[in-house]
C-alpha cells in the first residue's frame, strides 16, 4: 500500500491541464450544466482513481461522463453506467452498496480500485489518441502504486488497448500479436490477468449486448483469480 503516493498522484491529476480541448469541454459543461442538475456545483476537473489501495482487482473505464463523474467528482458516480458497475461490484462482494450518487454517499470498495484511461470528460465520449497518450502516464504510475493488483478488468476495447499500452510502458512484454478485446477475454501478462468486459454504457445495456449476469460473471472471475 502506498497511500502517500496515491494522494500525491491524485493532486497532480486533479490539477492537470494537458489537453486544451478536454479542459475547454469539461469546464463548459460545468458552467452550462444539464437542467436536471442546474442547482448543483459541478466538479469540472480531471478525476483520480479511487477505491481500496490494497486492491487485487483494478477496474479501468474509458473516461468520466460529462454529467456523471464530471459533475460528482468521482469516476462512474452519478450516471447509468455507474449504476451498472457499482451494482455488479456490490453483488460480487467488492462494494458495500449498489449505487453511487455523490463522493460522500458512503460507498466503499474492498479489494477493488476504479480508474479510467482518460481522466477528463471528452466531447461525445471520444478522446483522441493524443489525449489518451497525454493521460496514460497517470495510469502507469497508479498501477505501480497499487502493488497488490493482480487482475485488471477493462470496460470496453478503449480501456483494453490503453491497459496494454500501460503494461508496455511499465516495461512488461506484451504478447504479439496483441491480445484482442472481447467480452470475457482473458490473458495472462506477467503477474497480471487482463479481463475484458463490454462497457456498461446505455448503448450496450439498453440493447441487451451486456446483461447483469454477463458483467457479474466477469467480476466473479476476477474475484476467483484474485484469490
Amino acid at each position: 500500500m502506498n497511500d502517500a503516493g496515491l494522494r500525491e498522484l491524485e493532486r497532480e491529476v486533479v490539477s492537470c491541464r494537458r489537453c486544451p480541448r478536454l479542459v475547454a469541454w469539461r469546464e463548459e459543461v460545468a458552467q452550462v450544466r444539464r437542467a436536471a442538475y442546474a442547482s448543483e456545483e459541478y466538479w469540472g476537473r480531471p478525476l483520480p482513481g479511487f477505491g481500496d489501495p490494497d486492491a487485487a482487482v483494478l477496474v479501468i473505464g474509458l473516461a468520466p461522463a460529462a454529467h456523471g463523474g464530471n459533475r460528482t467528482g468521482r469516476i462512474f458516480t452519478g450516471d447509468r453506467s455507474g449504476d451498472w458497475l457499482f451494482g455488479s461490484l456490490w453483488r460480487t462482494g467488492f462494494a458495500n452498496q449498489p449505487t453511487s450518487v455523490a463522493r460522500d454517499d458512503g460507498l466503499e470498495l474492498t479489494g477493488a480500485y476504479v480508474a479510467a484511461a482518460v481522466r477528463c470528460a471528452p466531447p461525445a465520449n471520444r478522446p483522441t489518441p493524443a489525449e489518451r497518450d497525454n493521460c496514460l502516464p497517470y495510469l502507469v504510475r497508479e498501477l505501480g502504486l497499487l502493488a497488490s493488483v493482480r487482475v485488471i478488468v477493462t470496460l470496453g476495447s478503449f480501456a483494453w488497448d490503453a491497459t496494454l499500452r500501460v503494461l508496455g510502458d511499465r516495461g512488461i512484454a506484451v504478447p504479439r500479436p496483441r491480445p484482442r478485446f472481447g467480452h470475457g477475454a482473458e490473458v495472462g501478462i506477467d503477474r497480471f490477468t487482463l479481463l475484458g468486459c463490454f462497457h456498461p454504457s446505455q448503448q450496450n445495456t439498453f440493447t441487451g449486448k451486456l446483461t447483469e449476469p454477463m458483467i457479474d460473471g466477469v467480476f466473479e472471475r476476477a474475484k476467483a483469480l484474485a484469490g
